[in-house]
């Protein structure tokens, strides 16, 4: 137990550093912001510190990442991205989703991160993933080129939500998906600070407003929502 609080401790301040480093950069407060329509308190983001809780062993039964994947159906050769990837858990699975003639995009505003899932890639000898360096206000994806979009835990920590979710938007075909994987704020039982948890209700109310459909709800995961939003025509 002690062990659990002391790590709980160690990513807690890695948090708190990163949301500082970042706020800086961008010329804003490192205060907490609050979404204007939903009035969401916005989390503050993992650093590389804490990129080991990202690939802890418990996770398979925790979140069930594969079959997340399972109810996606990615195909054999589209053209998907991992936004907010970290140090690479989901980009390794979907790159193996999408098979050689398809292509992964891992998105992180990290530079660190970038560099353990660059690592990682060579290491696994990956070569259909393409790493993108991206911004808290842009993901820097290419236009209208991507199948499904992504994000597993990470929308509750944009600090600027809704140019993101425009960008995210922009760089999706006319059929693609945007996917939000995001605990349950629903459910006080899950051992995660509320601030990183998300309601249907609260993902809805917010992505909707920037030009998507809620089009599918699973609740087939152990603690998250997946939510499966599709582009509408403006």
């Amino acid at each position: 137990m002690m062990k659990v609080r002391l790590f709980g401790i160690a990513v807690a301040l890695a948090f708190a550093a990163t949301f500082s480093v970042l706020a800086r950069q961008a010329g804003v407060a490192a205060a907490p912001d609050v979404h204007p329509i939903s009035g969401r308190r916005f989390a503050q983001v993992m650093s590389a510190a804490g990129a080991d809780w990202l690939s802890r062993p418990e996770r398979v039964e925790e979140e069930e990442p594969d079959r997340a994947l399972d109810v996606l159906k990615i195909p054999k050769g589209a053209v998907v991205a991992d936004v907010g990837a970290g140090s690479g858990y989901m980009t390794v699975k979907m790159s193996k989703r999408v098979g050689p003639t398809g292509k992964v995009y891992a998105n992180d505003i990290q530079p660190e991160m970038l560099r353990l899932l660059g690592l990682r890639l060579k290491a696994d000898k990956i070569t259909n993933v393409t790493l993108v360096q991206g911004e808290v206000d842009n993901p820097r994806l290419p236009a209208a080129t991507l199948d499904l979009e992504l994000l597993v835990d990470v929308y509750h920590e944009f600090s600027a939500p809704q140019t993101m979710l425009k960008q995210l938007r922009d760089a999706l075909k006319p059929a693609g998906r945007l996917v939000l994987l995001e605990y349950r704020k629903e459910d006080p039982s899950i051992p995660i600070r509320p601030e990183h948890k998300m309601s249907m209700a609260e993902a809805r109310l917010e992505v909707e407003a920037e030009g998507y459909t809620l089009s599918q709800v699973n609740e087939s995961l152990p603690r998250q929502h997946i939510l499966v939003f599709t582009k509408r025509g403006l």
